[in-house]
């Protein structure tokens, strides 16, 4: 593994550490007979279809759910599963009907990832002629605590989201712990206790299956998309006979070891930085014509923002923001050019671009509201696995991380406590390697530059799910229906007619 690290990565890289969490699956009760007791009414409840305006919860969604050939509906599934007659919960859904209907196959259940990102929005989004679409009802859901589901997880507000990007880093880990805490009172306070419970992967794999059963299907076709396939590979754990297909694209890491784990990530991002500074030094480029010092040329270019953040018009653009930026660029090489102009401006004291990208990222409107998803992002994960509260073991993942990356891994000497440490519920999953028994052939799909999603994980995936492995030759997270031809061919081809390749294989 290559000792050198990007302080690009350092926001992302940080949040992970923090979090204390791995990106591995969780081992739980997925028999059909322990799933099905009590839940016949959400089982056989029926769905009625109707307009999306109702269902927009900000300006962006309420643009998107106004397009037409779209409609939306409610599912109920319980709040806690253990307890099925107690409270509920509402899962908001929003589907797309085949644009073929003679040659329909059924509906395709499909999650963009996060956690905390929005299925409805994300189908909404797609464009309508696109290749499954025309032989599936697309279906995208906001899994419980998202979006327009209900209740939703809610812990800053958007003016307390806009100071905490303004705000130095703490500079020592009683300040980091304090902030921590700040933010996991008031996800307690505004959210409530019984959703923080039940807000885990584990819960929402149960809800699929109740949307599978709602939407009239034997079996359950899905789209999952990075964190996507993590809600797939425990459905497929859980209910590996009610699986008819699933395209898994760009796994989240499966080892169960969050070191590992974080580092490859930060080192998947500091390779798509590398690749852009490459790209960037053919063209004029602020951050220089050598590429092995780009790094360093966009540190100082970004330092003097942690004194005096940029004032781009009524806003700022911090150092926090300037690095997220820089970030949100490296997700895909169609968001270079983006980010080249972004620094081109930070050059003559600029920042609309930079801070557009990390808005972006954040999930911030232009009428200045956050989509959540920073929040179900910590919840989701702090609730999935087990939370790191011994400083002892913080230090040895940190001197870990030290060993695999370098000298340059983390803001402070000290080690701070992350925001599961505080948190108010208990996990309800334990960390493994997924292990599925019964489950027809899947197929996963890996980019090589992937920098979120390495491309090793894919290939672990794949391996732990017998699945069917198509490597992207690319730089960008997640491939599927992104006007890839090779790639949009052979996943049309294995939803609809479960067509696989007669070996792993790349394009």
């Amino acid at each position: 593994m290559t000792k050198r690290r990007s302080r690009v990565t350092a926001a992302l890289f940080a949040l992970i550490v923090l979090l204390g969490t791995s990106t591995s699956y969780a081992r739980i009760d997925g028999s059909p007979v322990a799933a099905r007791k009590g839940l016949a009414r959400f089982y056989e409840q029926a769905l009625s279809w109707g307009a999306c305006q109702p269902f927009a919860i900000d300006a962006k969604s309420k643009s998107l759910y106004e397009r037409e050939g779209i409609q939306c509906a409610r599912l109920q599934v319980p709040m806690d599963y253990e307890r099925p007659d107690g409270g509920t919960i509402t899962v908001g859904l929003l589907r797309r009907p085949a644009a073929e209907p003679g040659r329909r196959v059924g509906s395709l259940v499909v999650n963009p990832g996060g956690p905390g990102g929005s299925g409805m929005a994300h189908v909404a989004n797609m464009q309508p002629n696109n290749p499954v679409g025309k032989r599936f009802d697309v279906v995208g859901f906001d899994p419980r605590g998202v979006g327009a589901s209900l209740p939703r997880v809610q812990c800053l507000t958007d003016p307390e989201r806009d100071a905490q990007r303004l705000r130095p880093k703490g500079e020592s880990a009683s300040q980091t712990e304090q902030e921590n805490k700040y933010f996991v009172d008031r996800c307690a306070e505004r959210s409530g206790l019984d959703l923080l419970k039940n807000v885990g992967t584990r819960d929402v794999a149960r809800d699929v299956d109740v949307l599978r059963a709602a939407l009239g299907e034997k079996k359950l076709t899905y789209l999952g998309y990075s964190y996507g396939t993590r809600i797939g590979t425990m459905y497929a754990e859980m209910y590996p006979k009610n699986v008819r297909a699933m395209v898994l694209d760009g796994a989240v890491d499966v080892d169960g070891d969050k070191v590992d784990a974080a580092a490859r990530q930060a080192q998947g991002f500091d390779q798509a930085f590398q690749r852009f500074a490459g790209w960037c030094a053919q063209r004029d480029c602020p951050i220089g014509k050598d590429s092995n010092a780009a790094e360093s040329k966009f540190r100082q270019m970004i330092e003097p923002l942690k004194k005096t953040p940029l004032q781009v018009g009524e806003r700022k653009l911090s150092h926090s923001d300037a690095n997220t930026a820089i970030i949100q660029a490296m997700y895909s090489d169609r968001l270079w050019e983006t980010a080249l102009k972004g620094l081109q401006e930070l050059k003559q004291n600029k920042g609309s671009t930079l801070l557009q990208l990390a808005d972006q990222y954040l999930g911030r409107a232009q009428d200045g509201s956050y989509s959540r998803i920073q929040d179900a992002f910590v919840a989701i994960r702090c609730v999935d696995e087990p939370p790191v509260k011994d400083r002892a073991e913080l230090e040895s993942n940190r001197r870990r991380l030290l060993e695999i990356l370098g000298n340059d891994t983390v803001p402070t000497d000290e080690t701070a406590l992350g925001p599961c440490a505080f948190w108010p519920a208990p996990h309800t999953s334990e960390p493994h390697p997924p292990k599925v028994q019964g489950l027809p052939q899947v197929l996963v799909i890996s980019t090589t530059g992937d920098p979120a999603t390495p491309y090793q994980s894919g290939v672990d995936l794949a391996q732990a799910l017998g699945a069917r492995l198509l490597t992207f030759n690319g730089n960008q997270h997640t491939a599927f229906l992104a006007g890839v031809g090779c790639v949009d061919n052979v996943g049309t081809n294995y939803l609809a007619d479960l067509r696989l390749p007669e070996t792993d294989s790349a394009c």
